[in-house]
């Protein structure tokens, strides 16, 4: 069987012997982008009630979310090691000594041998990435940054804080390091043409990125671009499932070949979300991909150059 884009199951099944799970963890930090720091509101985008599953709470101490989440996976692969995922909100905006605290907790529960931190470009200092750098000699360490555009006007009118020359100097100073590097991108924001689209493949590629994961801009009750969408909807490209795979493969045949897809689509609960509505859940979607890459008879990098 081809394969016919670089899946990031696959490479951890190449890094470790048994099966590797994350398991989220809420260990209740915010966001400079909503306490006054960088700015307040939040991006218009985040409602970070989509993140987190039942287990996943911060009124409970890390290590009752490790053991809650390994039971929750635990029925279903009995044999399995497992990555803690500071998920929710921005999982570097504290003191060293705290951050240290939190991320060692979850790293002395057994079976866990790595940990996968969420952050934003702008709230990583090279104290904490030496810190990081030491870790990764004993464990498995990726930061995972959220990029969402590398486009500075739509940086701004989503309020994200930070312009993109940010996210490429956090990201390059931590594979330096050899930390892994996590992404985030959003494909469909507000006023993106198709051709801004994709030029983000591109642009990602010149980046050492270990993983990326790839969204399609949901929209979101409780968040300003739900408002937004209310009162200008014509700002909006609101795909339809086959639209939106057609578009992500494009985007993967720009994309850097050794860069690991980790998700396609994002899926937020349905009570929250105003749309797109397409009924599929992420495996179903990612099957759709899979056989429209077939059917193409193309693959991740074909047009990188």
């Amino acid at each position: 069987m081809i394969q016919r884009y670089l899946n990031y199951n696959q490479v951890l099944k190449s890094e470790f012997t048994e099966r590797v799970q994350k398991i989220s963890i809420n260990a209740g930090f915010t966001c400079p982008n909503r306490d006054g720091t960088t700015g307040t509101g939040g991006c218009t985008y985040c409602n970070n009630q989509t993140f987190s599953p039942d287990y996943c709470k911060s009124s409970k101490s890390v290590s009752e979310q490790v053991e809650e989440g390994i039971s929750f996976f635990h029925h279903k692969y009995k044999a399995q090691l497992y990555l803690a995922y500071f998920q929710s909100y921005t999982n570097t905006y504290d003191s060293i000594d705290k951050l240290k605290a939190i991320y060692e907790e979850a790293l002395s529960y057994p079976n866990v041998v790595g940990i996968v931190v969420g952050t934003r470009p702008d709230c990583v200092s090279d104290e904490l990435l030496d810190y990081f750098a030491e870790l990764a000699k004993k464990y498995y360490v990726m930061i995972e940054y959220g990029i969402e555009s590398t486009n500075d006007e739509t940086l701004k009118f989503i309020n994200r804080g930070h312009d993109y020359a940010c996210a490429e100097k956090a990201i390059c100073e931590t594979a330096a390091r050899n930390i892994r590097v996590g992404a985030h991108i959003i494909l469909g924001l507000p006023s993106e043409e198709r051709e801004t689209i994709l030029s983000h493949a591109g642009i990602l590629s010149k980046l050492p990125i270990t993983t990326l994961k790839i969204h399609q801009l949901q929209l979101v009750r409780g968040t300003k671009m739900a408002i937004q969408y209310s009162q200008h909807p014509e700002w909006f490209q609101l795909y339809t499932a086959n639209e939106y795979i057609d578009l992500a493969i494009d985007f993967l045949e720009r994309l850097h070949p050794n860069i690991a897809i980790e998700r396609f689509v994002s899926q937020s609960p349905k009570e929250l979300l105003i749309a797109p509505e397409w009924g599929l859940k992420n495996f179903e979607f990612t099957a759709k991909i899979e056989k429209q890459l077939k059917e193409r008879n193309t693959w991740q990098g074909r047009l990188f150059t």
